[in-house]
């Protein structure tokens, strides 16, 4: 689809009406956008035509473990032992193809092999749904987002380029093969290893693809996602986010003693508060965040990576907080930090960078000393004690 085509599309959809209790109605609006995409009537009743809501999707999408568990839990299982020695065994048994992405786009075998086993378990688990019964059926239960109809006409696009329906099945999310494409990513970033159509069910395609996504979103060869560091006894934490010469500036070193990269923006990270380990998010870390938007998962995938090359990773205590916040009381720091005008996201109970500058400017104004931007009970209980 080009640029011109894609938009026209997105305003056929901006304007498909939302049918609250009729899933074969809704499933028929979606035919003007299909068209917009360039796809003939004929296909899309093909495949509309037959389609049912799928009742087993509903509150799949507030149940994500990257967005739920505490990250320490969800890196521990993501970055197993066992999820290490099958990486390796893989990389291993892949060698040829996966040196060749490498090679081919600029990103470490490591953090090719990572995101492998992240998605598919190192194309172990693909998913059995259909795509497009899911897609419809998450456009139609989420009509506040968009993307799952657009994802539902770029499946479409497939079936007219050739790939066979079915090829076409995959996750609750829609997401298909060995790195879990969506098909609007298939259709940007899939990669054939030996010409014709990508095959992203088999190990060389799925590794060049993955190497691609990376590269084409903006991959800095050389750079660490994911620094582990320790905050100097004379910080003032006036600043998250700078530049790495200003964190060399202010006494930041790798770990190990290692002067940091000399280029680039990072963010200091702590995932559990100032006692705990600390850790610069560099632009790659953001990258990641491309192929799946929670901060767990790119952390997690940059573990992975680190241990899978046979590094050491995660090494300073990681202290466990007594009693958790809830997701209620996740949300109330948001709304809190809502109401002072320091944040303007969604109240999702969902922490990212945005949160956390805004809670670490809430601290600051409050006097905090060690202005860490982290979601604890304390900033919750500040945040009441200062309506």
């Amino acid at each position: 689809m080009d640029r011109r085509g894609f938009l026209t599309f997105v305003a056929a959809l901006a304007a498909t009406p939302a049918f609250a209790d009729d899933f074969s109605a809704f499933v028929a609006t979606l035919r003007g956008p299909a068209n917009a995409a360039g796809v003939p009537d004929a296909l899309f009743d093909s495949v509309a035509g037959g389609l049912s809501q799928d009742p087993s999707l509903a509150g799949k999408r507030a149940g994500q473990g990257e967005f739920t568990r505490p990250l320490k839990t969800y890196v521990d299982d993501a970055a197993s032992p066992a999820r290490v020695k099958i990486g390796r065994d893989s990389a291993a048994k892949y060698g040829l193809a996966v040196a060749s992405a490498s090679r081919a786009t600029e990103v470490p075998v490591e953090m090719i092999v990572a995101l492998w086993g992240m998605e598919s378990d190192f194309g172990r688990s693909h998913g059995d749904r259909d795509i497009f019964r899911t897609l419809a059926t998450l456009a139609f239960l989420h009509p506040d987002n968009p993307v799952y109809a657009q994802e539902f006409v770029a499946g479409l696009v497939l079936l007219q380029k050739g790939l066979p329906r079915e090829k076409l099945k995959g996750s609750w999310a829609g997401a298909m093969g060995d790195p879990q494409f969506m098909p609007s990513a298939y259709l940007k970033y899939a990669k054939s290893a030996s010409g014709g159509m990508p095959d992203i069910w088999s190990a060389p395609d799925a590794l060049l693809s993955i190497g691609n996504f990376l590269h084409e979103s903006g991959w800095v060869q050389g750079l660490a996602p994911l620094i582990e560091t320790r905050a100097p006894e004379n910080f003032d934490y006036a600043a998250l986010k700078q530049d790495f010469s200003a964190w060399r500036a202010a006494g930041f070193k790798t770990l190990e003693g290692y002067p940091l990269p000399r280029q680039g923006v990072a963010m200091l990270f702590f995932p559990a508060g100032a006692s705990g380990p600390a850790f610069l998010l560099s632009e790659n870390f953001f990258v990641l965040k491309a192929y799946n938007f929670s901060d767990s998962y790119a952390f997690a995938a940059s573990v992975l990576a680190e241990r899978l090359a046979g590094r050491t990773a995660l090494r300073q205590p990681w202290p466990v907080e007594a009693q958790p916040l809830t997701q209620a009381e996740r949300e109330a720091i948001q709304r809190g930090l809502v109401a002072r005008g320091l944040y303007d996201g969604k109240i999702d109970g969902r922490f990212g960078p945005i949160t956390r500058l805004a809670i670490h400017a809430f601290q600051r104004g409050s006097g905090v000393a060690r202005a860490d931007g982290y979601p604890s009970r304390a900033v919750l209980e500040l945040l009441r004690a200062n309506p």
